[in-house]
């Protein structure tokens, strides 16, 4: 494991692929000499070698990555709809490949790679249309929060275990009566000396059946003079006495993804649970979602790219009139208008992910990334649905679990109207 991990360093290294805190570079233009492809122009919008924001020691990383997925994700994946959870020793497999917490700095235990190396991560699960694994949550949402905020006994408890996958991390935001408006949590946590006691319920939480450890958001000052200045977050671990995992929930996709309801019934914590300084939780979450839609977005970019190429494929085998319906004008003007539309958001996208890497990424335009992206990846989804006929409409067939899967995406990380709210907010108000 350690060699890997040396070994993969040392690559992404030689990527200049960097740490958040190091110096932002200029983009990467020239492979061996030549120009880099843009996807309008590539053979494939999967092609590896393209889009100017990654270089050419990145596309070796994306090799491995693509690899992985393709070999040890896709064959297994419908196995793990039925049990509802992929396996364990995927996540190690995983840790073992160098693919969890890829943008960890180093000296907390990660990889120490930039974000570019995490979108290529998250981009190659969804070009193998598999959303089973919860890697992207486990090693950019949760882990950022241990490694930014945490205790330097946090970072070296949790960090290096999750990189390995034998700790599986979640987050638990959402409750029956508090999604998108974090400030209505009832999730109360009350001090009693030196520890907390922890009461509440949490739901739709993904890696909620798997996890080991669980960052909760909690209200910890119930007079607050807002409900944003009185809540903390706390770092719960599986067998705690008092946290009970509940069902995995059945939903209409994302159906290998273990999405659970967790309770918290006189959880006793120690002080050293909690995550960050108290009745800071609040500007943490708002620190930290960004990345969080930024990360929605740009796997929603990448099944559009891959059900555009799923249609293609399709459209130019399936016959009916005595010809393949890639003869027929109406296919090709939907066709054409698809892959405008996808590249378009890509070179948005592109542009947001570079921001991120160069730490000037700012909440609204994340915002619109997440909003504009998931609402496109609904809409290709639909319409590659259709011209798949009837057999779209078929589990067996990729797009079909892709039309469903995407259901959910602007929903989750805060709802498109949320982002709406956010966008107009920075347009409306004087700066």
């Amino acid at each position: 494991m350690a060699a890997r991990l040396l070994r993969l360093r040392g690559l992404l290294r030689a990527a200049g692929c960097r740490p958040f805190s190091a110096q932002p570079s200029p983009l990467q233009t020239e492979q061996h000499g030549t120009k880099r492809l843009e996807p309008s122009s590539a053979k494939t919008l999967t092609d590896i070698g393209i889009r100017r924001i990654f270089s050419s020691d990145h596309d070796i990383f994306r090799e491995s990555a693509r690899k992985f997925f393709q070999e040890e994700v896709l064959p297994f994946h419908a196995e793990w709809e039925k049990d509802g959870q992929v396996s364990r020793e995927l996540w190690e497999k995983a840790g073992q490949q160098g693919l969890l917490g890829v943008a960890i700095a180093e000296k907390h235990g990660g990889i120490g790679a930039d974000i570019l190396s995490s979108a290529i991560v998250w981009e190659e699960q969804m070009y193998v249309n598999c959303t089973g694994p919860g890697f992207s949550l486990h090693s950019d949402i949760v882990m950022p929060y241990i490694a930014n905020y945490g205790s330097e006994e946090q970072i070296k408890r949790f960090i290096p275990q999750m990189v390995a996958g034998k700790c599986i991390g979640a987050i638990a935001m959402t409750e029956p009566g508090a999604g998108s408006d974090l400030q209505g949590v009832r999730t109360y946590a009350k001090k009693d000396g030196s520890d907390w006691i922890l009461n509440g319920s949490k739901v739709f939480i993904t890696n909620g059946w798997m996890s080991d450890v669980v960052i909760v958001v909690a209200v910890t000052d119930r007079e607050a003079r807002s409900p944003a200045h009185g809540i903390s977050l706390f770092l719960v671990e599986n067998g705690t006495k008092g946290f009970i995992k509940g069902r995995k929930l059945h939903k209409i996709g994302l159906k290998a993804q273990d999405t659970a309801e967790l309770f918290f019934e006189d959880v006793r914590l120690p002080a050293s649970a909690l995550l960050g300084k108290e009745n800071k939780g609040f500007y943490y979450l708002m620190a930290e979602l960004p990345q969080e839609r930024l990360l929605i977005a740009d796997m929603a970019l990448a099944s559009c790219e891959f059900m555009f190429e799923e249609t293609r494929n399709y459209v130019r085998q399936r016959k009916a009139f005595g010809k393949t319906i890639a003869h027929l004008q109406t296919v090709q003007h939907k066709l054409a208008e698809i892959k405008t539309q996808i590249c378009v958001g890509r070179a948005f996208m592109d542009n947001c992910l570079q921001l991120h890497a160069d730490k000037r990424l700012d909440s609204a335009t994340a915002s619109m990334a997440k909003y504009w992206c998931s609402d496109l990846q609904n809409s290709i989804a639909t319409q590659c649905v259709q011209m798949h006929g009837g057999w779209g409409y078929m589990w067996e067939y990729p797009i079909a679990k892709a039309f469903v899967d995407a259901r959910v995406q602007p929903i989750y990380g805060g709802t498109n109207e949320i982002m709406k709210e956010l966008i107009a907010r920075d347009i409306v108000t004087d700066k």
